[in-house]
């Protein structure tokens, strides 16, 4: 086990060193702002989905909380 943790520290490392910089793609601004785009749309789905997910929790929690009430 030990063996294992010291190579991953080993090859963290090594791969970290072989890294040249950033890497220029030319990615310009309509690149970015569909990206935005994008990650905006995952948002507002994810809040709704959160939302029904809390409640379900909720309505859980409460018949379970009822039937176990004496």
């Amino acid at each position: 086990m030990k063996t294992i943790i010291v190579l991953t520290g080993v090859l963290a490392t090594v791969s970290a060193f072989a890294v040249t910089g950033l890497i220029e793609n030319g990615s310009g601004i309509f690149v970015w702002v569909f990206l935005g785009y994008c990650a905006l749309i995952v948002i507002v789905q994810a809040i709704p989905a959160v939302i029904l997910f809390t409640s379900m929790v909720k309505v859980i929690m409460s018949v379970i909380t009822e039937s176990f009430a004496v």
